[in-house]
This record gives C-alpha cells, sequence and structure tokens, in this order.
C-alpha cells in the first residue's frame, strides 16, 4: 500500500515538475521577441518621406550643447568652433582675405617651424615648389611666387592646408587651426620676401643678402665630435674599455 502510494506520489511531483518547465520556458520565449532587432530604422543620412526636408537625420534643437562641453559656465569659442572664418577660411563659401587674430612676431616665428616642418618638403624652405621629395621625382609642387597664388586670399592657404588639394593631402588632422593660419602668414612673408624690391631691405642689412646661411656644426649628442672638441685620448692611445654598466 505504501509503495502504491508513494509511486503515486512520484508520478504527481513529475507531472508537476512538467507543467512547471513548460509554463516557463512559454514565458520566456515570449520575452525573445525580435522587435528591438528588427525595428524600423533609418541608415546614417538616408532620405525618408516622413520628415518635410527628406532628411532622416534630424538637425540639433537650438541651444543644444556638444558632447564633452561641461554645461556649467559661458560656451567655450573655441570648442564650439562658432567662428567660420577661423575654422573654415570662408565666409559664405568664399576664402577670407584676413586673418581672424592678429599675427605676431612669434606666430611668424611658429609659423616658420611649421612650415619647415610640413611643408618644405614639398614647396622647399623658400616656397618656389621644388622640395626635397619634387627633386627625388615626386609631383610638381606650386610655387607660392606665382602670380595665382601672389594674388590668391591667405583663407585660401588655410582651406588647402585644411582639406588638402590635387596630390596634396589633408594635414588637418596634424596641424592645429591656428597654426594653419601661422603658416599661411608666413607663407606671405616668403611671398614678400621674394618679390621685395632691394630699397625695402634696411641700409645696415643689405651686405648679409649675398652671404651663405652659415650651417651649424654637429654636436657630440649627433655623433660627430666637433672641430674645437679635445681629444679625450692621447694621439696612439686606445680608450679603455667601459664596463656594461657603464654602457647603459
Amino acid at each position: 500500500m505504501n509503495r502504491k502510494i508513494s509511486h503515486e506520489w512520484t508520478r504527481i511531483n513529475t507531472h508537476k515538475t512538467f507543467v512547471f518547465i513548460c509554463v516557463n520556458s512559454w514565458l520566456l520565449m515570449t520575452g525573445c521577441r525580435q522587435d528591438m532587432h528588427n525595428q524600423p530604422r533609418y541608415k546614417p543620412l538616408a532620405a525618408t518621406d516622413f520628415f518635410g526636408d527628406g532628411r532622416s537625420a534630424r538637425p540639433s534643437i537650438e541651444g543644444t550643447v556638444p558632447r564633452g562641453r561641461f554645461s556649467i559656465g559661458p560656451p567655450d569659442p573655441a570648442f564650439l568652433r562658432v567662428d567660420q572664418a577661423r575654422y573654415t577660411g570662408k565666409i559664405n563659401n568664399e576664402d577670407v582675405d584676413y586673418f581672424p587674430f592678429a599675427i605676431t612676431r612669434a606666430d611668424l616665428d611658429r609659423g616658420q617651424q611649421r612650415f619647415n616642418i610640413y611643408c618644405s618638403p614639398c614647396h622647399s624652405r623658400i616656397g618656389d615648389g621644388n622640395g626635397m621629395v619634387v627633386r627625388r621625382g615626386f609631383r610638381q609642387a606650386a610655387s607660392y611666387h606665382t602670380d595665382r597664388l601672389m594674388n590668391a586670399a591667405v583663407g585660401h592657404f588655410f582651406d588647402v592646408i585644411s582639406n588638402g588639394f590635387g596630390a596634396m593631402p589633408s594635414y588637418g588632422s596634424r596641424v592645429e587651426p591656428d597654426d594653419r593660419w601661422r603658416i599661411a602668414a608666413y607663407i606671405r612673408v616668403l611671398q614678400f620676401s621674394e618679390a621685395a624690391p632691394l630699397s625695402d631691405v634696411p641700409a645696415d642689412m643689405r651686405t648679409q643678402l649675398d652671404k651663405n646661411p652659415e650651417t651649424p656644426k654637429p654636436t657630440v649628442a649627433q655623433g660627430a665630435t666637433p672641430e674645437n672638441a679635445i681629444p679625450t685620448t692621447a694621439p696612439g692611445s686606445t680608450a679603455p674599455r667601459r664596463t656594461p654598466q657603464e654602457k647603459r
């Protein structure tokens, strides 16, 4: 009798367990809907007839603060880049013919440094388009001393540095916006220096025009010993060997 009752309870418990598993499985399956995976959506910048302007990407609401800017305090013009001329070199799609900030001697020195690094390999140090890579077979670079570029607006140089032109790639990711203006200012200096008459040179500096620029002597740190360096060993003797610790 007890064995029969035990068998009956086992059958009932098994049935309950099966029903419980089925019910929970059904509940889990109903939660696995594909609505979030297959929801209607647009690809970036795709066209649509839902909005009157035909654009699926909606413009930012007026007063929207861009990501990365703290909401405390006044807006940062440098971060927001609201100065169109300063960050594009254009106004109403026309090249500007002025510098968006005052150019100082320090700015020209910085522009010369950036020019020598990024521009001179193609355009040369004097801007005639015969840089070192051009002399080794690269495509001919533009000369800044042609009538077209002598008369070009300064914003043109900023735009070309930012976006590239012809075979020239964009340097927007390597040169900061203000440094692009400094380079443009230094290009104006090169243009003026090549076209300036002798009368513009102060009388006490005219004698230096025909002098060749001095080449700095290599230093010991560059792997060469200056001519006036004192030898560290006597003639005919060998230098003492260094221990591994000294070589480090």
